[in-house]
């Protein structure tokens, strides 16, 4: 999964910790990350425009950075952001070629986007290396306005209830239950609920496979 992070053009706010309980771990995969490219805190720091003391702690879990210093370090380093956030897939069961998922087996999945209140029930045992992936999804009404998703392949979505806003690039389109959209999932997208609860049928495709490239 691949987050685009518009350019922020205000001074970067401390988010708070508690509501990014999905970044746990961003310290240690971060310092992580920084070793693997060969540089010292001191380098990193001077790549980002942070202070070294600043950036020793948020490697050590004492400070979460704001989604824009997060891209920033993301980029320094080469990698996705999606890679610091850290996520995996969990789908019930074991693939054997055929898939049945009871009403009461979906299980919560947490991917990239869980960490920016969008919610994941995976709908296949399918393993994360397939190519399709569908998802029973939720959205959520509040979304950072400086985050995007990106990823190879396609997308379709059908909305099963409540009335969303979903945006493709810079085109915004109003859904209802029982509309369908389906676009190339290169170009930038997110969306959000405008009538409370809101959910869809989300099918993810991509020619190389999963590979922890779809939102």
């Amino acid at each position: 999964m691949a987050m685009v992070f518009a350019p922020n053009t205000q001074s970067d706010q401390e988010d708070n910790p508690e509501e990014h309980l999905h970044l746990r771990n961003l310290g240690a995969k971060l310092r992580s990350h920084r070793k693997a490219a060969g540089l010292t805190l001191t380098e990193l720091a001077a790549r980002v425009d942070l202070d070294k003391g600043y950036l020793s702690r948020i490697e050590n879990g004492k400070k979460v950075p704001p989604l824009a210093t997060l891209s920033r370090l993301a980029n320094a380093l080469d990698i996705e952001a999606g890679s610091l956030i850290g996520y995996s897939v969990s789908t019930p069961g074991t693939w054997r070629g055929v898939s049945v998922v009871r009403h009461d087996e979906q299980r919560p999945t947490v991917m990239g986007g869980t960490t920016f209140g969008y919610d994941y029930f995976a709908l296949s045992k399918a393993k994360p290396n397939h190519a399709l992936q569908p998802f029973l999804f939720s959205f959520p009404e509040q979304i950072d306005k400086y985050v995007f998703f990106q990823h190879d392949g396609e997308e379709l979505l059908y909305v099963l209830s409540g009335k969303i806003e979903w945006q493709v690039g810079s085109q915004k389109y109003v859904l209802k239950a029982g509309d369908t959209i389906h676009f190339d999932s290169q170009i930038p997208h997110r969306g959000r609920s405008l009538s409370g609860q809101a959910t869809a049928l989300v099918v993810m495709f991509s020619p190389a496979g999963f590979d922890e490239n779809l939102a």
